[in-house]
């Protein structure tokens, strides 16, 4: 039988500004990565988040990406190993602090945006994120995209990692994700976005842009938050997967 999670970007919230459906998507998921703060999110907002997801029974994973608020962490910004290293101790205490306020286990971290993608092709920015969380607890389980330079850095600096997979995202050749910039980058259609899940997982293969078949691994499952039909997609896919035989489960951690 096969056993995948299924995680959500969440916590995207600013001040007055609410993004997504938080509360009704933790119904469907079984992890989930808060913003920090830097790309989005707030104090009063990671607070809400981490007490929701606790009342779901939903694993917490802290989600740092660049200080990008006006760019929502999709813009590339180019620093040093150290800044990188810095930022993301910065962003996973801070979701530690309302873990600790609520009582729950912080369980996993998942770069965002732009530091998630590049760290997948920069093994040294890989190194320093990966360092970061091992640093700051390395009990915690690293999420990186299957096959890329972070779950490699990960595993070699000793912690538990998770190969990460999409469901509404094409594929490169190379295993890389088509870069948001390009016409293809997302599935729009549900039952294609579906179909492409069922492949990773049952499969182990994703069919990049090209037409070429890819090998891939699918840990971890991301549907994003933030889109129009973000919650009923998130529930389809949830219903579809068990439907299908596969157990919906966190990462364990120890289990790289």
């Amino acid at each position: 039988m096969k056993t995948v999670d299924l995680n959500c970007d969440l916590g995207e919230s600013f001040g007055s500004f609410v993004v997504g459906q938080d509360e009704l998507i933790l119904k469907h998921i079984t992890s989930a990565n808060i913003a920090c703060g830097y790309h989005a999110g707030d104090h009063n907002v990671m607070s809400k988040t981490v007490k929701l997801a606790k009342e779901n029974g939903v694993s917490i994973g802290a989600h740092p990406g660049f200080p990008d608020l006006l760019g929502f962490g999709r813009r590339n910004i180019q620093t040093d190993r150290e800044d990188i290293y810095n930022f993301v101790i910065y962003q996973i205490s801070a979701l530690q602090g309302f873990c600790q306020l609520h009582d729950v286990p912080l369980h996993h971290v998942k770069p965002h945006g732009a530091l998630f993608n590049m760290a997948s092709r920069d093994g040294v920015m890989a190194e320093a994120i990966a360092q970061a969380v091992y640093d700051t607890d390395p009990s915690l389980v690293l999420f990186g995209l299957s096959g890329g330079e972070l779950t490699k850095a990960g595993m070699k600096v000793g912690l538990t990692v998770a190969n990460e997979v999409f469901a509404d995202r094409t594929y490169q050749p190379d295993g890389t994700l088509t870069p948001r910039t390009q016409e293809n980058a997302l599935i729009h259609d549900t039952d294609r976005a579906i179909e492409q899940v069922l492949t990773m997982v049952k499969e182990g293969t994703v069919r990049a842009v090209n037409g070429s078949i890819v090998p891939i691994q699918a840990d971890t499952i991301c549907v994003h938050g933030d889109g129009a039909n973000a919650l009923a997609f998130a529930q389809k896919l949830q219903e579809t997967l068990i439907a299908e035989g596969i157990t919906l489960s966190p990462v364990k951690k120890g289990n790289s």
